[in-house]
């Protein structure tokens, strides 16, 4: 198995609700089938899924799906990015869970819950600078 995760699929009770949150934050669908809302991001794609239907996929009541402990990161290329994208989630509907603010590693960061209750971490790591067109990597493209 090669080291990569191609699809990041977040099942959510109305995904077209899920989709205009991610629509506000500037992020364009692409065309779809079988009831699936896909963002295609840079080497991979964000997709949106009914959550009865993800549970029915995976032969699951929806109640054992339950709450994971993951976030989604979102690495931007400078300090004063991560409040900014944090100030766009507000706006485009997210709650702030923690405001941005200097790490213990030296970096800056904060963390939102989508209104589709994905939580997301806006990260600037001084140590994982991001390719030029926004690919990240852990040791960075520096």
């Amino acid at each position: 198995m090669e080291q990569r995760i191609s699809l990041t699929t977040l099942g959510a009770e109305d995904i077209e609700a899920a989709a205009a949150f991610y629509e506000a934050l500037g992020w364009r669908r692409v065309p779809s089938q079988d009831g699936v809302i896909a963002f295609d991001l840079i080497g991979q794609t964000l997709a949106l899924y009914p959550l009865s239907d993800l549970a029915r996929d995976m032969g699951l009541p929806v109640a054992d799906l339950g709450q994971g402990a993951i976030t989604l990161a979102y690495n931007v290329r400078s300090a004063p990015e991560v409040a900014e994208v944090l100030a766009t989630a507000e706006a485009a509907g997210a709650t702030i869970l923690k405001a941005a603010e200097e790490t213990f590693w030296g970096g800056h960061a904060g963390y939102f819950r989508a209104p589709d209750g994905a939580i997301w971490e806006v990260t600037f790591n001084p140590f994982a600078p991001l390719s030029p067109d926004g690919a990240f990597r852990w040791n960075g493209y520096g």
